[in-house]
């Protein structure tokens, strides 16, 4: 009890000056000792948000948690549900939809603070936020690296890199099992903590405190759970992309030296190139990892090593919400682009007016001639 009064006093003498006078409301008005001990120092000179800022926050989260729960939702019914859609591939696809869907999942907590307009949930509602968001977003990062690496493997090595199922399972076993450290070591302040950030209203690991543990976490869990998988997504991408050429050029030889137009069978020469196809997938997989979790990671290296006085609250929510919009985008680059998924969703949901040629070729990675461009949507 005394030493909640000691820090008590210790946070009322640091942000008593910026009150007087003026009468503004600060962030972290209201808050007892015991919750200020979860609030990082540098948030307690800000005043409080306006109340249209909760609001339209909130309002775009329940948006988000609508359009993610219902797209990644019906990933996880139509694939978990169709044996022909459960191939090895697709049990990857499956994964991420998981945790997109987990990601939303926890939205109701921020959306319950921002309708109460601050830390309203407590210091156990901002770590399930924390727990649940980490586990989600480094998931989602580590079973995009695995997508990638899949299809890296199938167009490269068209004979024997296909997935099989059991390695499939051991890759989602390995994103799981890496997955646990960085979570856990937080929560229970091993290593790092979860703390609220931006308007209090949503948590994530400390990146604030100015101490050398806090300095190391933020630089390790940027480096193993952002750059390493950033690096090597860009290198299987490039790969396929680069193996995706060199197969259109020797065909294009080929077809030069047998006097032909095309050695492909009804081409359409309306039809987008191979090459273009390929290149805009990968550069999509790639661009949306990149929006999504950039903004986030410089956030994160600029509170633990730069200016933080750049780091605004107001400033602070937008990585947040770069994050939660690619759990929407999601479902429809990876598997409502997929002609099979959309044709089992055209027979189970007519009124949705799909309106899919469903034939019966499959477009899976585990097509090797025809996946230089979806092909990786398998």
């Amino acid at each position: 009890m005394e030493n909640e009064t000691q820090n008590y006093n210790v946070y009322g003498a640091y942000f008593a000056p910026l009150r007087s006078g003026d009468g503004v409301k600060m962030l972290v008005d209201g808050l007892s000792s015991a919750e200020l001990e979860f609030i990082p120092e540098h948030w307690l000179s800000y005043p409080a948000p306006p109340a249209s800022a909760h609001t339209a926050l909130a309002l775009m989260y329940c948006f988000f948690t609508a359009a993610a729960l219902i797209g990644n939702g019906l990933v996880i019914y139509i694939f978990a549900t169709t044996k022909s859609l459960r191939t090895s591939s697709n049990l990857l696809i499956l994964n991420l939809a998981v945790f997109d869907f987990i990601m939303m999942a926890k939205a109701p907590i921020f959306i319950y603070n921002s309708a109460m307009r601050g830390f309203a949930i407590g210091s156990l509602g901002c770590q399930i936020f924390a727990l649940v968001g980490s586990y989600s977003g480094i998931g989602a990062a580590m079973t995009n690296l695995c997508i990638a690496y899949d299809r890296h493997s199938t167009i490269t090595r068209p004979l024997d890199g296909r997935l099989s199922r059991g390695k499939a399972l051991l890759l989602i076993a390995f994103v799981w099992i890496y997955t646990t450290p960085w979570s856990l070591l937080p929560l229970f302040r091993i290593w790092g903590r979860f703390v609220p950030e931006g308007y209090l209203t949503a948590c994530s690991f400390d990146y604030l405190t100015n101490t050398f543990d806090t300095k190391l976490f933020t630089g390790c869990i940027f480096t193993f759970t952002y750059a390493i998988p950033l690096m090597l997504i860009m290198y299987y991408y490039s790969g396929i992309v680069k193996q995706v050429f060199a197969h259109e050029a020797a065909l294009r030889e080929q077809a030069k030296k047998m006097n032909v137009e095309s050695l492909r069978s009804n081409q359409n020469a309306s039809a987008e190139s191979a090459e273009i196809r390929i290149a805009k997938a990968a550069l999509t997989v790639c661009f949306l990892y990149v929006a999504s979790w950039t903004p986030y990671g410089v956030m994160s290296l600029i509170g633990a090593f730069g200016d933080q006085q750049l780091l605004s609250p107001g400033v602070t929510m937008i990585p947040a919400i770069a994050c939660k919009g690619v759990a929407c985008i999601d479902p429809w680059v990876y598997a409502i682009s997929h002609p099979k998924y959309r044709q089992e969703l055209q027979r189970r949901m007519p009124w949705l007016q799909i309106r899919e040629p469903d034939d019966n070729v499959s477009t899976g990675t585990n097509n090797t001639t025809n996946s230089a461009a979806p092909a990786a949507t398998a």
